[in-house]
């Protein structure tokens, strides 16, 4: 590139090959899921000056399979905006699509773009590489050296980073196994024996889409017998005694369900307790449309893998009963373990400042960490609202609780 060629970013305004420049702004939101695009949605709505990085609806798009159906009930599965017309029913009458139930992961996909095209315009895609503490409040620094400057930041980077990987696991090479977090083309395991371990929905359902593209699939699961949602639907038509029983958000089974629906109330209760409600709520389960797909399939409960081998170009599993079981692959349908630390964009000086449990930031009212002007929402705030914040329910009352916090508090962080 010659002295006279000049390349501008359109957000930041700096020549390539120049010093990065740094611009200020209100608030910086990393990550551009559900949880950060209502987030941004609700404090432009309110006049705070926000910025928003990352490819939007990332792990949605390139980690999950290709042919999911989205757990949650649909009345649950909008995005969060201050204006009505925002809503998955707003965006399938606009796209002229019907309505299905369960809901197409494509179709919620294309539903959170439409939404960050509508309320979001000015994302900008650019990872975030670090973020540091400085006078006044942080330094985002951006993958092309880029920096922004804000009073706060909010950390809604969800659970792509998060996925746990079984120790017994840890030693196989990449091309035995896979996390179902990862991404992978279930299409490309047709005619090849998988075992997929685990017992919730994400194992479940990507066993039934390697079984319907052609693959044999064996499921392994320590639980001794797999749990279905929904099981009592007549439990859903009482009337009012069901909506005592139920919130909208359908998180948890009876009675739990209106409590998890309380997040404040959540935080309010003694940790044993959270944790009880937060475990039962989101314990391993597949949804009730899910066993007449995994009816064909072989299934060994109450067994948990103690060793795995790779022999030659197959992997081969020791149970706990002194069996085995071989495959061409392994697909981990392990769910995910909260850890801050695992934010690589988060520096040791900052995740040291912030107080932590288990993993977990503990959060105060308005989603603040121990660090003044650190925020998180999303799975991470789980263990101090409760499992509300898991789902994309959560989203409407995380954007709440911020725009709350940062309108009353914008001159100073606390």
């Amino acid at each position: 590139m010659s002295a006279e060629t000049r390349v501008i970013s359109p957000e930041i305004g700096s020549p390539v090959g120049s010093r990065p420049r740094t611009i200020e702004t209100e608030v910086v939101i990393i990550g551009a899921g559900p949880y950060g695009l209502s987030a941004a949605t609700h404090l432009k709505a309110a006049g705070v000056d926000v910025r928003i990085f990352g490819r939007p609806m990332e792990f949605w798009t390139e980690k999950m399979p290709a042919g999911m159906l989205l757990r949650s009930p649909r009345i649950a599965s909008s995005l969060s905006a201050p204006v009505p017309a925002h809503t998955l029913e707003a965006y399938e009458a606009e796209a002229d699509i019907p309505a299905r139930s369960p809901l197409p992961l494509a179709t919620f996909v294309a539903y959170a773009h439409w939404f960050q095209r509508q309320f979001v315009p000015n994302l900008d895609p650019r990872e975030v590489a670090a973020v540091q503490t400085v006078e006044g409040g942080f330094r985002t620094l951006l993958e092309d050296g880029s920096s922004v400057k804000s009073k706060r930041v909010i950390v809604a980077t969800g659970i792509g980073p998060l996925r746990h990987i079984p120790r017994e696991f840890c030693s196989l090479p990449d091309s035995a196994v896979t996390h179902c977090y990862s991404g992978f083309d279930v299409h490309g395991y047709a005619g090849k024996k998988v075992i997929v371990i685990g017992a919730g929905q994400s194992a479940l359902e990507s066993a039934a889409l390697l079984h319907e593209a052609g693959a044999k699939v064996e499921i392994i699961a320590k639980i001794s017998t797999l749990r279905w949602i929904g099981q009592h639907p007549w439990l859903h038509h009482l009337g009012p005694i069901s909506s005592m029983l139920y919130s909208k958000h359908d998180v948890g089974p009876a009675g739990i369900s209106r409590l998890v629906a309380a997040p404040n109330l959540v935080r309010n209760l003694p940790l044993f307790w959270r944790d009880k409600i937060r475990k039962r709520a989101v314990r391993p389960a597949g949804s009730n449309w899910l066993p007449a797909r995994l009816k064909d399939i072989v299934v060994k409960t109450g067994r948990s893998v103690t060793k795995a081998q790779s022999i030659g170009s197959q992997v081969e599993l020791s149970l706990d009963d002194g069996s085995t079981s071989s495959a061409d692959h392994i697909i981990l349908g392990t769910g995910y373990s909260v850890d801050i630390t695992r934010y690589n964009f988060l520096t040791p000086e900052i995740v040291e400042r912030v107080q932590v449990i288990g993993g977990y930031p503990v959060l105060r009212s308005g989603f603040r960490s121990s660090l003044p002007g650190l925020y998180f929402i999303g799975a991470t705030a789980a263990r101090s609202f409760g499992p509300l914040l898991y789902f994309v329910t959560g989203a409407e009352f995380a954007s709440l609780s911020l725009v709350s916090e940062i309108v009353k508090h914008q001159a100073i962080p606390r």
